[in-house]
């Protein structure tokens, strides 16, 4: 089931970047925060009392100053209201009740989606009594928080948590291979779509999906059911492109989520931006399968279709470098050439991704790895891997019981990554890798 989103809108300058950052630090289980990536964050998977949420920034959308600031201003709340479950809407003690929080709350009055008003840098009694202020914006109560202090965020969590809608399970069977097309705006995602549907195959149905604005498209292909799930609605508005990318890569995000593997559409006249590594960071951090494609290959490539491929594929696997084991293919998809094995390659990662391993080979594995380079020591002690198993499957995870967590190093880690892939495979999925100290007994 996808996790709650949960928005945090409002003025610039209120301290919204800052709130972020202090749920994202505190008191939180956080659910996986991988090295090897550098991207702005704009999102964090969080857990609070048992329950699991995802907490979005709305930071760092605003552009230089000589763009329309009313505009932005509902364009940032549009996009919110439309992609959020729950808005927090952040307002500043300090400035007061100003036009564009009146602008946000006459909007947000009006949506259907649970609104909490957030009072920011009431440090002390006198500005907290002064909260009362913004009741004037005709929203629920008013709480009153300082994020740089740390204040209030407990009650604000709980009121949150109070709010929370249950979000539907996707009426499809379990072990349903669910394949999500994802990409910026305009790289070719409709296109894709629509090749994959026209190959004499037999559409089971149309029924929308738990992600506003996609449609869940249940194909079957050689005896296979599967989803595929269309992020395609994204679209850029007129001339003003702060935070669209942005609320893409938040769209994307819903449909990783419920994906088991996701396609990445990049456009080859573009080439890799960084909103391309930022969604993939998301389906990285979210342990799903991937397989990258770069469309629109007939309008770069030679008349000889794969000549130029081996270094084309050397700029994207630099780009991607953190996501190594990622296949990537070639394609037009407003030519149909190259889909053919588009839908054979996310079953083979989807199968990739059940593999389960006997604890017997796995050890066998570690046994040689550890043979060929030593576990590292720090301060005259030596890790030691008692030994591994494999916990779970969808992604694979293993566990490895040692001596002491903190002399695993991230590159001893990568190099039994390493290991993992060149004894079993798993291509195009992450492997989640868990150190637990075991202390061995005599």
């Amino acid at each position: 089931m996808d996790k709650p989103i949960v928005a945090i809108v409002g003025r610039p300058n209120v301290g919204k970047s800052t709130l972020f950052n202090r749920l994202a630090g505190q008191r939180l289980a956080i659910v996986e925060d991988l090295p090897g990536t550098t991207r702005d964050r704009l999102y964090f998977d969080l857990e609070w009392n048992n329950v699991g949420l995802t907490l979005v920034d709305t930071g760092g959308l605003w552009p230089l100053a000589d763009k329309d600031m009313d505009a932005l201003v509902r364009l940032q709340v549009e996009e919110a209201i439309e992609e959020a479950d729950v808005i927090l809407f952040l307002v500043d003690v300090t400035a007061g009740v100003l036009p564009d929080d009146y602008t946000i709350a006459d909007r947000l009055r009006r949506s259907s989606k649970p609104v909490l008003l957030v009072v920011n840098k009431a440090d002390n009694p006198t500005r907290r009594g002064e909260a009362t202020i913004f009741y004037e914006l005709g929203l629920d109560d008013p709480m009153p928080i300082s994020a740089y202090h740390n204040t209030g965020l407990t009650d604000l969590m709980s009121r949150l948590l109070s709010v929370l809608p249950s979000l539907p399970e996707a009426e499809v069977a379990p072990d349903m291979p669910k394949i999500a097309i994802v990409g910026r705006p305009n790289a070719g995602k409709s296109s894709l779509l629509n090749a994959l549907l026209g190959q004499e195959r037999a559409i089971v149905a149309d029924r929308p999906g738990t992600t506003r604005d996609t449609l869940d498209t249940i194909v079957t292909w050689e005896d296979h059911s599967l989803m595929l799930i269309d992020t395609a609605g994204i679209r850029r508005r007129g001339s003003i492109e702060a935070g669209i990318e942005y609320f893409g890569s938040l769209r994307a995000l819903r449909a990783i989520q419920r994906a088991d593997v996701a396609v990445l559409v990049l456009d080859a006249q573009e080439g890799v931006t960084a909103q391309d590594t930022h969604i993939a960071g998301y389906i990285l951090d979210a342990f799903k399968g991937m397989i990258l494609l770069v469309n629109k290959w007939d309008l770069v490539a030679t008349e000889d279709w794969k000549k130029p491929q081996p270094e084309w594929e050397a700029v994207v696997r630099h780009r991607f470098r953190f996501m190594d084991y990622v296949p990537i293919m070639f394609i037009s998809a407003k030519h149909k050439r190259g889909i053919k094995g588009i839908l054979p390659a996310s079953l083979q990662v989807f199968a990739q991704r059940h593999e389960r391993i006997s604890t017997g080979r796995l050890n066998q594995m570690l046994e040689k790895a550890m043979a060929a380079h030593g576990p590292p020591s720090r301060r005259g002690r030596q890790l030691k891997i008692h030994y591994a198993t494999q916990a779970e499957v969808n992604p694979p995870t293993f566990v490895f019981f040692v001596n002491d967590r903190e002399l695993v190093h991230f590159s001893y880690e990568r190099f039994l990554e390493n290991q993992l892939r060149q004894v079993f495979g798993f291509t195009g999925t992450p492997i989640r890798m868990i150190f637990k100290e075991r202390r061995k007994t005599d």
